[in-house]
């Protein structure tokens, strides 16, 4: 444990921040693993929708520096990309 006031500071909102972006990149996960599903139950509209909330998500996890911009960028293409195979 450190010994000057903010560092103990900081270990802290390091630790909070950890919390968060983990937070954020299982609802990640999640939302992708949605879109999966609904392609494998081949329904196009669940899937387009499922898309867009996870198209959301990544984007505003972009923004906020939890993953790179492109990682989004690239993640979104894949999942409408699946998508496009049910239609």
């Amino acid at each position: 444990m450190a010994n000057i006031k903010s560092q103990k500071k900081r270990i802290i909102t390091a630790e909070k921040a950890r919390q968060r972006n983990k937070a954020v990149r299982s609802e990640l996960k999640t939302a992708v693993k949605a879109v999966h599903v609904a392609v494998e139950a081949s329904d196009a509209q669940a899937a387009q929708t499922a898309a867009n909330k996870a198209g959301r998500l990544l984007d505003k996890a972009a923004s906020k520096g939890i993953i790179h911009k492109n990682q989004a960028s690239q993640r979104k293409s894949g999942v409408q990309k699946l998508v496009n195979t049910v239609k």
